[in-house]
């Protein structure tokens, strides 16, 4: 539950902080265009699977179809704070992502699919199984990089073992600019 208190805090700061305007604003009826972007950050999520807090890395990219549209890919590991009997949990998931807002602090949402790896206490086994994970979050650009501030996101992995677990958790990090297209016309 704190990790609940912890993601809604973050999200209401970075909402209520303003952010200073650039010098040189995009004309009006314009995005930033096409564009792709990776980066990577640190993660914590309530396993649902014995009730652990397991800690890790993400690695993240989107590539974006327009200022609004995108879809988006990640990667993480959950392998710190895990219990003792050694049971961990990674996952490979992409999807769509929608920005709803274009300017330096933007909020968004996204519905990722993928597979989910989880290793079973003892060694005694592992298992890949289908996980799906709406999610959303904020990001702060400046220029050529972004500010993941919080990234909060709800799995689903109704397939697992014994009976579905719904992990969640939320991650941060930053986001690097590797291609920028022109900028189109707004599709609003």
């Amino acid at each position: 539950m704190r990790l609940w208190f912890a993601a809604i805090a973050a999200l209401s700061m970075a909402l209520g902080c303003s952010v200073s305007a650039e010098a040189q604003a995009v004309a009006a009826g314009r995005g930033p265009g096409p564009h792709v972007m990776a980066g990577g950050g640190l993660s914590i999520f309530q396993s649902d699977y014995g009730q652990r807090q397991l800690g890790g890395v993400t690695l993240w990219g989107d590539a974006n179809i327009s200022h609004r549209w995108g879809i988006e890919g990640e990667a993480r590991w959950l392998r710190l704070h895990n219990d003792p009997n050694g049971s961990n949990q990674s996952t490979y998931l992409a999807g769509p992502r929608f920005n709803l807002m274009t300017r330096s602090v933007r909020p968004y949402v996204k519905g990722l699919a993928g597979v989910g790896h989880f290793n079973f206490p003892f060694g005694y086994a592992n298992g890949n199984y289908f996980v799906a994970a709406p999610g959303g979050g904020v990001e702060w650009y400046h220029k050529r990089f972004a500010v993941k501030v919080v990234d909060v996101e709800y799995q689903m992995w109704p397939q697992f073992s014994y009976g579905a677990i719904h992990p969640y958790g939320i991650s941060t990090g930053i986001t690097f600019r590797l291609w920028q297209g022109k900028s189109m016309m707004s599709e609003e």
